[in-house]
């Protein structure tokens, strides 16, 4: 059966889209699915699509934000993306509080849980590209170095140094400013305090 061209028209045409997105718009899912198999929408991941030829999005970190609202780009991750290290890791790192479930997702995600009251510490928001007014958490450059320290069995000890020799380079960034952010959260404060006496 051919595509019907109203349908096409409730669809987002530049961005992903959920079935829940699509049924909302007045899509049922047989249509949604005969659109699939008709090659006119694409399935990025187990229940996204996106229209047509696609469009310029970041498809791994809009699934995650679709399947866990509250995930946040944390360790080395989060340093990357401030700019902090060199490497480019190949799973992306996303913190959940303990009390949730991390869902199953196609995309290379690695799971960690953070103590609840402290969760929020350092986090705010990112807009993903694509998205369509989609966020998801990322914590701040301060609180993904103290991290990197804190579990640097997860991080890498090597990999907390590289970043805080280049946090300290940036106008503005004083070492008082990590030491606060590392009061506020469990095992530290004294890794950090060593790592500043080698570099200061």
């Amino acid at each position: 059966m051919k595509p019907n061209g109203q349908t096409l028209d409730r669809l987002p045409h530049d961005s992903v889209f959920s079935i829940s997105d699509a049924v909302n718009q007045g899509v049922s899912k047989s249509n949604l699915y005969r659109l699939r198999d008709a090659g006119v929408i694409d399935q990025v991941a187990p229940g996204l699509y996106v229209y047509g030829d696609g469009i310029e999005a970041d498809l791994d970190l809009i699934e995650a934000a679709h399947k866990a609202p509250l995930g946040t780009i944390c360790l080395n991750s989060a340093l990357a993306r401030h700019g902090l290290i060199d490497e480019i890791p190949s799973a992306i790192d996303l913190a959940l509080p303990r009390s949730k479930t991390p869902p199953r997702l196609a995309s290379p995600v690695t799971w960690h849980l953070f103590d609840k009251a402290t969760f929020n510490v350092g986090r705010s928001e990112l807009s993903i590209e694509g998205g369509e007014g989609l966020e998801i958490g990322i914590y701040s450059p301060e609180r993904s170095i103290v991290d990197a320290f804190r579990l640097r069995a997860s991080a890498g000890y090597e990999t907390g140094l590289e970043a805080l020799r280049n946090w300290l380079k940036r106008r503005g960034s004083h070492p008082a400013m990590l030491m606060d952010m590392a009061a506020t959260l469990p095992r530290a404060k004294g890794p950090l305090q060593r790592a500043l006496e080698i570099l200061l």
